[in-house]
């Protein structure tokens, strides 16, 4: 048995990661893509890095890059469903203003905003249905003139 691996990964003799990380990729599948592509350039406010209409596209966002794509036709089947447990978790600096652009896009968050130790959040949902948690930190809360 090789006991060489940390169970941080690293390996003991030479102090690499078995997993050298370029970019950290979130990929979103849809047969509409034109319509995933419109919904994340409003929210995001810019156009795709690459785009391929009807094919693919990428935004590059701090940290990560957000890959839409139309799934090829042999693949079309392991994408009907949209995954349940999976979220996009957006940390914005207004979350009053995450929540107009939003609204102004037609997809307004269904639920209220909910208040935690680490800040307050709110679900809202692409036009595939995947859940986006949109999140701003108590670090980045403007003052609100009636505390």
């Amino acid at each position: 048995m090789d006991h060489s691996q940390e169970k941080g990964g690293r390996n003991q003799e030479t102090g690499e990661s078995p997993l050298t990380l370029q970019t950290l990729y979130v990929t979103l599948a849809s047969e509409d893509l034109p319509e995933l592509v419109a919904f994340y350039q409003g929210l995001l406010g810019y156009s795709p890095h690459s785009h391929l209409p009807e094919r693919y596209a990428e935004f590059w966002l701090p940290g990560l890059k957000l890959a839409l794509f139309k799934p090829s036709a042999d693949h079309r089947q392991e994408f009907s469903n949209p995954a349940g447990s999976m979220s996009l978790c957006l940390e914005v600096a207004n979350l009053q203003v995450a929540i107009a652009t939003l609204t102004d896009l037609g997809y307004p968050p269904p639920g209220s905003i909910t208040h935690a130790s680490h800040g307050q959040e709110i679900y809202a949902y692409d036009p595939r249905g995947n859940r986006l948690i949109l999140h701003q930190s108590n670090a980045s809360n403007p003052p609100n003139p009636s505390d």
